[in-house]
């Protein structure tokens, strides 16, 4: 199935991000000899990359690429800018280079029914879904996925051969072996220009949501409906589409890429506005509770059953109901057999995780940077826990999130928060005029009838947290960073 079936020698250029550092380990379990550089190899991501067998270099520097052996190809990372000086190294040295895509292009998709969970948010709760419905019902699926699943040892494993192919029911499988992968809508590299996911074959592709977003490459609304506009565009004839109903922007671009065809499949959940587009897959919630949401699911009109999701919200609820019809209607899996899966998703980390709970205080780490996350992840949360107050720190960092584009919505978004606490801006090198003021986002939350205050370091966090936190209360900690090891000085200090 793989054209490079002998090995390689491939250095990785920022090999410590979470999709680049996947990706090396991809590359290694494909039979690949693989390095790579960074400035910095902290856990968890250090340690893991050399228990995967990538050797690591430290810094960039010219001579990584003169090592021995040397490399017969680099693949430079997304976040390297063009004076990056192993990329300029291999650039101007005639070195043969590419970009994440392209190396999955290569290495990995041929062969493959690459299943491409696209969206502003959601995407890597549903590949890790995903991944673990089409696991539990013998599809064998590789996957690629911007998070640790903790269904999995690892966000990664290589596609599986087609020989390999064990239904258990035996029935002809309707696509080749899957691989689901995080279609992230960010640009590629600095030399390409293009979304990641336009360059991944999908074949399926789940759309969660649409909000503007990544206003870095980004400016304008109409050049990021766009670029999920181009990957419809690109399906093949036996594409299919599964798109939320329910959001007016994915209604807005599944017509403008497809029209009304048949291989789109609408989901949404029971009394949502679909804009007229008759949901395929609909879920009813029946039950909220701390083990998670119960719900009835009806496919094509029809009562399929009734299933629980182990997280709580409708986002996660919409989440399921997405790739619940992905495996069924995209890759012909059983629903009987996916609702007992489905029951046995452990989640992911870094999304509604509870990283502790000491003095019976709940600390949960959640990525949710934008203003809907934030939301939708505080109402879950509530929804789990509803006795006791909801602490919510948050580190604006993304470069969405450090500009003012949602200045409004970012005071709007707290409601289920007892107490807000903001940490100073990620980014110092933005215009006044440009740059988000969390100031005046702490004085609207007052008008609004919040406690919030706005925090000058992680060290005046903590304290506060340490005062004001009591046995029953929840703590979700917001950031789609490291946000200066708080989260384990923070269940020291609260022990």
């Amino acid at each position: 199935m793989n054209p490079e079936a002998r090995s390689t020698q491939i250095h990785v250029v920022a090999v410590a991000g979470t999709g680049m550092g996947a990706l090396a380990g991809l590359l290694v379990e494909l039979g690949h000899s693989v390095s790579g550089s960074d400035v910095a190899f902290d856990p968890p991501i250090g340690p893991a990359l050399r228990e995967w067998g990538v050797r690591t270099l430290v810094g960039f520097d010219a001579a990584h690429l003169v090592q021995s052996p040397a490399p017969e190809l680099v693949v430079i990372g997304n976040v390297c800018r063009p004076h990056n000086p192993e990329a300029r190294a291999a650039i101007d040295g005639g070195l043969p280079y590419t970009h994440i895509a392209g190396a999955l292009d290569r290495f990995v998709l041929e062969g493959t029914s690459p299943l491409v969970v696209a969206g502003t948010h959601g995407k890597t709760t549903t590949s890790s879904l995903c991944a673990w419905l089409l696991e539990s019902t013998g599809f064998q699926p590789g996957f690629l996925i911007g998070g640790l699943p903790k269904n999995f040892p690892r966000g990664f494993r290589a596609p599986r051969q087609e020989t390999e192919r064990r239904l258990p029911t035996g029935d002809k499988p309707l696509r080749r072996p899957p691989f689901v992968i995080e279609g992230d809508e960010y640009d590629t590299a600095f030399f390409e220009k293009t979304a990641k996911f336009l360059h991944y074959r999908a074949e399926v592709v789940i759309i969660t949501s649409i909000e503007h977003d990544h206003i870095d490459i980004y400016p304008t609304l109409e050049s990021y409906l766009a670029a999920f506009q181009q990957l419809l565009a690109r399906l093949p004839a036996n594409g299919l589409v599964i798109a939320n109903a329910a959001d007016p922007l994915v209604r807005q671009v599944v017509d403008a890429a497809l029209g009304d065809v048949a291989n789109v499949a609408w989901y949404a959940l029971e009394g949502e506005d679909t804009g007229g587009k008759p949901p395929h897959w609909l879920a009813a919630p029946a039950l909220f509770s701390e083990v998670g949401t119960t719900f009835d699911l009806f496919a094509g009109g029809v009562l399929a059953g009734r299933y629980i999701v182990p997280m709580p919200g409708h986002h996660n609820l919409r989440n399921a109901v997405a790739a619940l019809a992905a495996a069924a209607q995209g890759y012909g899996a059983k629903l009987k057999d996916l609702g007992l899966a489905l029951g046995r998703f452990a989640g992911v980390r870094r999304r509604q995780d509870l990283i502790g709970a000491p003095r019976g205080i709940s600390v949960y780490d959640d990525f949710a940077h934008h203003p809907t996350a934030v939301r939708e992840t505080l109402r879950a949360l509530r929804q789990k826990h509803p006795r006791g107050k909801l602490l919510a720190v948050f580190e604006p960092r993304s470069a969405t999130a450090c500009r003012n584009l949602h200045q409004r919505e970012y005071a709007e978004c707290w409601d289920d928060a007892d107490l807000v606490l903001f940490a100073p801006l990620g980014r110092d090198n933005l215009a006044a005029d440009e740059r988000l003021d969390l100031g005046a986002v702490v004085a609207q939350l007052g008008q609004r009838g919040r406690v919030a205050l706005q925090m000058p370091s992680v060290d005046a966090i903590l304290t506060e947290l340490t005062r004001r936190a009591e046995p029953g209360d929840t703590i979700a900690l917001l950031s789609n960073g490291a946000f200066g090891g708080i989260y384990g000085r923070l269940l020291e200090q609260l022990a």
